[in-house]
């Protein structure tokens, strides 16, 4: 039963138009299609629909992890959740792991970093700026994994305080400069996780990674396309979410030497 504080995910099989609401006694939900008051939802199920003053219905559905960082309250821009998926299965790691993050921003992928670490896990999450940690904290909290989080307002380039972490994730503008604290902080074999928007940092990173010896090094980019679901009108969306960043993979591993790694007769490390 749906009580004061709960999360709802309403959405209307109309218009399409969703809202991500705390239920707050005395609260009323507008819309272009009328007004649900909390209280009226409360005591409700989720699956259960309501009507609007107007008739309207909506459905009460739980909200997905996924749809919360997508409308989290912002000050930069935020993981999608086409990469933070992604990103969660090859960093391998699931409840109890301890995930290190240097570049917090708005709290995003911490949060969804948290989501699946569980309350046996931990997450610590780095950033220089004091109002990120804070609106990041926050976002955490409304989500309901703050707990498992620990905030640093720190630059991290010069080290972590974290020895065997299961993961480690950068988001920093310049990746390179990290390699070194990331290699020490990450446990032997498991692996780092790098976003960066451009080429040319692509390029630098991939030096880095070799100079420290990282295995299994991958580079992507994952495009996302949704389609219509009227089913006599079934064609891809006018909109779709196309370039948000690169992905770079690499596994902490003993023995590696330059040589080992591929290099072509001009020496770029890209094609």
């Amino acid at each position: 039963m749906l009580a004061e504080g709960d999360l709802v995910f309403l959405w209307s099989p109309a218009k399409g138009d969703s809202f991500l609401v705390r239920l707050s006694p005395g609260s009323v939900q507008g819309s272009h299609l009328g007004e649900m008051k909390h209280g009226d939802i409360m005591g409700m199920e989720y699956g259960d629909v309501i009507r609007t003053n107007r008739g309207s219905p909506f459905f009460i559905l739980r909200p997905s992890v996924g749809e919360y960082t997508r409308r989290i309250k912002r000050q930069t821009q935020v993981i999608f959740p086409k990469d933070s998926g992604f990103i969660i299965q090859h960093l391998n790691f699931g409840p109890g792991a301890t995930v290190v993050e240097c570049g917090t921003g708005s709290g995003g992928l911490t949060a969804v970093f948290a989501h699946f670490v569980g309350d046996g896990g931990r997450v610590v999450s780095y950033d220089r700026r004091e109002e990120f940690s804070r609106l990041a904290r926050s976002n955490a909290e409304r989500w309901g994994v703050a707990h498992r989080i620990e905030f640093k307002v720190r630059d991290a380039a010069e080290g972590f305080d974290e020895r065997g972490a299961d993961a480690v994730f950068l988001d920093v503008r310049n990746p390179w400069d990290y390699m070194g604290a990331a290699h020490e902080a990450l446990a032997w074999g498991h692996h780092l996780g790098i976003l960066v928007p451009t080429f040319n940092q692509i390029e630098l990173t991939l030096v880095a990674l070799r100079e420290y010896g990282f295995a299994d090094v991958q580079v992507l980019e994952l495009l996302m396309r949704y389609l219509k679901t009227d089913p006599e009108r079934i064609r891809p969306d006018d909109m779709m979410t196309a370039h948000t960043g690169f992905l770079i993979f690499g596994a902490k591993a003993r023995g590696q030497n330059l040589g080992a790694l591929p290099q072509t007769p001009q020496g770029s490390l890209l094609p």
